[in-house]
């Protein structure tokens, strides 16, 4: 049979195999690579152990055995093709979001776990080492480091189903998830460094080889940030066509891999991961919601592809490996095992705990932290880097050995071993088991399905004719056995209290929230960015919840309108180079984000009424209205200032939300006409097209215009009116306009004047040390002449207290009109006795 056609057989056997092993594991309540790696191992026997059991026969069943066992997985096979896929699709699917309020941690776990487990493994091995072959050697102790930073890589599959199945707080799930794909990327740099030192000869220098690691590292965060925003710009013209987008997708993570790592000399599995989040990211905004689906789900089957190919064919070399095994070999292994372990240990329980003591990560309980621990599986990467050390032509047979059994050994034993015990793990620790206040809620939310149920049930009976007592009679056995529970549940574990009760109902309205901004994202009335902010916010509602009960979902609540990290990075560049555009386009989501949350608080507070009265009780529900009365109307005022700056803006923003809404009605009622047969699908199509036309009118958001022309400004400033016309024209060129938020700083006290700043409108307020109140300054006023005419520091803060356009005169051109300027310097100098005297 030809090459191509036994490639092709065995590829398409195995992929039909594969299509199995998911519902399987399912149902053993295996990780997938468990099962996966037994099926590996298994044809590994088959092909390896006895080979000759189904002779030479032609049917299709011996082809494909014999196919398989011919297909060769080379490491150069898994890097060029396996691997881009592998991390592409992995950062794709990752919270970007959220994993940037944890970035900091993440990278800290990521890099310094993988250095903390190299070493303390390498140094384990490299004990052993010198107890079977002599004096240890410093070759010996790179080859150690080398395999212990082949096995540093963690598989986070395991761990994250089973957190998301146990409830734990999302932000520990995108922290191990982040940490992850951190951590193959540093682990492969690692890799890479050591296999260099181990074949170049020569004394290693240490110090080179951290600089090249952060030259690799820092060099793939560059590239791959520069590939993935243009992209980014490529796949703008391409919205709504599905297929190019996702072509565009895939290029760019092979692309992105090889120029990388073959061309430019930097990391490219760094470049390929930061890629895949950048792109998730921003390329999220520039595809439409339908199109963004159908990438996703192309990716995460490229993805699933990938990885079940990798896996099965790295494990069936696992029998030839291990016949190859001494007990050198598993001495090395069982230190590598412990070592592992130990290291692991260190960094869940020493640095974690540090992270949350300094407010950078939530605090985790001792059984989550045990569970993370024992659940760090290894899989394909590890396998198929031990693979790349196997083919290398420069190691010496006896490094080769070592790396294949050992890595081999050590990823068997976190699969067989630490998969299949981890769910009896998380039953021994209780952590499958739900809380009294969680039974309670599931009591409560059946007992009022079951109401709402037998309800429409005997509406549905009594309109078509039929019998409702056979179909009631389930119903009501069910909602007696029901109440039994929740009376067993009270007498053991006693009634809820009133705070139990408020955390339910503000878990419950977190989720609702959640579910109500990805409706009107999937409605087409919010964009991409928007619903990103208000979802990871509503993550962070619950996550405060768990940890921290109703004060932290206040705290967090409260911090939510605060501006975010991009509004600051855009004022900042407004603030320092003058750039409005950054700052025109993050009002802009923040005025669209504000006005869906007001609306989705609305919808909450209703729904407050209608499901949690009736489940927990008017209380309850009351106490957590409350909490959403003061939510809304901070969110009421940050609207109404916008109002006072940009009324026209925000009138066009709720305008533009009421008319996608409008249109995302209209086209369901088409939908459902012709699925009633009151339309043909002529009609239908006509009907679609008139919509998708209405649909481009509304499809951007309106252009923000920032106010901040210069002569329109000048011409608020009572300072500058009654100028000849020539020396306004000289004047307006010195000035340079500015938009400072609220709350945003402008003066602060101790430092050096350099500038005076005229306020065109808007207000600012004055914290002069010994004053009881602040001093209130509004359009027309100007401030911080002081520190320039007297040649001192700032005496004062100034808070902008309302949207502020300020024009600012620096010091050498200020010097310049106070000295040349009579009746400038007049207006100064007694606005400063004015102000020196209060």
């Amino acid at each position: 049979m030809e090459p191509l056609i036994n490639t092709l057989l065995a590829v398409a056997g195995l992929l039909g195999l594969v299509s199995l092993l998911p519902p399987l594991a399912q149902r053993l309540r295996l990780p997938y690579t468990v099962v996966l790696a037994a099926l590996g191992v298994g044809f590994g026997l088959l092909l390896h152990g006895s080979g000759s059991l189904f002779g030479e026969g032609t049917g299709p069943f011996n082809a494909f055995i014999h196919a398989v066992g011919e297909v060769e997985l080379t490491s150069s096979a898994f890097l060029y093709i396996f691997l881009p896929i592998l991390l592409f699709e992995t950062a794709l699917g990752v919270d970007v979001r959220r994993m940037m309020d944890d970035l900091g941690p993440i990278l800290l776990l990521a890099v310094v776990a993988v250095l903390i487990a190299t070493l303390i493994s390498g140094l384990a091995m490299w004990w052993v080492w010198g107890i079977w072959h002599g004096m240890p050697t410093q070759k010996a102790l790179i080859i150690c480091l080398l395999l212990a930073s082949i096995i540093a890589t963690t598989d986070p599959a395991a761990v994250v189903g089973i957190f998301r199945d146990l409830g734990a707080p999302r932000r520990l799930t995108i922290l191990v998830e982040g940490e992850s794909l951190f951590n193959d990327a540093a682990a492969i740099v690692l890799f890479t460094l050591l296999l260099g030192l181990l074949t170049q000869g020569g004394e290693p220098d240490l110090g080179q080889a951290t600089s090249d690691f952060i030259v690799k590292f820092a060099g793939g965060v560059v590239v791959g940030w520069a590939m993935a925003w243009a992209a980014a710009l490529i796949i703008t013209p391409l919205r709504g066509q599905t297929l190019s987008e996702i072509t565009l997708t895939l290029t760019l993570a092979y692309l992105t891999f090889i120029l990388g790592e073959h061309f430019l000399g930097v990391s490219g599995v760094v470049a390929v991961v930061v890629a895949g989040l950048v792109m998730a990211s921003s390329g999220r905004t520039r595809v439409s919601p339908e199109s963004w689906a159908s990438l996703d789900q192309v990716w995460k089957q490229l993805g699933f592809w990938a990885n079940s190919l990798i896996f099965l064919f790295a494990s069936m070399l696992v029998p030839p490996t291990l016949m190859n095994a001494k007990w050198s070999h598993f001495a090395l292994l069982g230190a590598l095992i412990v070592s592992a372990l130990v290291a692991r240990a260190l960094v869940i329980f020493g640095l974690l705990p540090m992270l949350a003591w300094i407010g950078a990560s939530d605090r985790i309980g001792n059984r989550f932290r045990i569970v993370m621990t024992w659940g760090g599986l290894r899989g394909a990467v590890s396998l198929a880097l031990a693979l790349a050390v196997t083919e290398h032509p420069q190691l010496p047979v006896y490094i080769k050995e070592h790396v294949a059994v050992v890595v081999t050994g050590f990823v068997l034993f976190t699969l067989f071993v630490q998969g299949t015990t981890l769910r009896p793990l998380i039953r021994l620790l209780k952590l499958d088991r739900l809380t009294p206040v969680e039974l309670n809620l599931r009591n409560r939310a059946v007992g009022l399905s079951l109401t709402n149920v037998r309800r429409d049930l005997e509406e549905v009976a009594k309109r078509f004719g039929f019998p409702v007592e056979h179909a009631v009679e389930p119903l009501l056995e069910r909602g007696a056995e029901l109440a039994q529970e929740q009376l067993d549940l009270e007498s053991r574990y006693g009634a809820l209290s009133p705070d139990d009760k408020v955390y339910i109902g503000l878990s419950t309205l977190a989720r609702y929230e959640e579910q109500r901004f990805l409706s009107y994202f999937r409605d087409g009335v919010i964009s991409r960015l928007s619903v990103q902010t208000l979802t990871a916010a509503a993550g962070r509602l619950q996550d405060a919840l768990k940890t921290g009960g109703a004060a932290a979902y206040e705290k967090v609540a409260a911090k939510q309108l605060r501006p975010g990290r991009s509004l600051r990075l855009a004022l900042w560049l407004h603030r320092r180079f003058g750039l409005e555009r950054p700052v025109s386009a993050r009002l802009s989501e923040r005025y669209a984000m504000l006005t869906a949350l007001r609306f989705c608080l609305k919808e909450t507070m209703e729904f407050t009424g209608d499901r949690l009265v009736p489940m927990l009780g008017k209380a309850t529900a009351d106490a957590v209205r409350t909490r959403l009365v003061q939510r809304l109307k901070i969110v009421d005022e940050a609207l109404d200032s916008i109002r006072l700056q940009y009324p026209a803006y925000l009138d066009a923003v709720q305008s533009q939300y009421l008319i996608r809404a409008g249109l995302r009605m209209e086209e369901r009622s088409t939908q459902s006409l012709f699925e009633e047969a009151l339309i043909s699908r002529e009609i239908l199509n006509d009907l679609e097209r008139d919509l998708r036309e209405r649909w481009q009118g509304v499809s951007k958001p309106p252009q923000l215009d920032l106010g901040l022309a210069t002569h329109e400004l000048v011409a608020r400033v009572p300072l500058f009116t009654g100028l000849a016309p020539d020396r306004l024209a000289q004047i307006e060129r010195l000035l340079k306009p500015r938009l400072y938020f609220p709350g945003q700083p402008i003066v602060r006290k101790g430092e050096r004047g350099d500038t005076v700043y005229f306020i065109s409108s808007g207000a600012v307020a004055v914290h002069v040390p010994g004053l009881e109140a602040p001093i209130r300054l509004g359009s027309g006023d100007f401030f911080g002449e002081i520190s320039l005419v007297l040649d001192q520091p700032r005496n004062a803060d100034v808070t902008a207290i309302a949207y502020c356009r300020l024009l600012l005169l620096d010091r050498r051109d200020f010097n310049r009109l106070y000295t040349t300027d009579p009746d400038l310097k007049r207006h100064i100098d007694s606005a400063i006795e004015r102000r020196l005297s209060a």
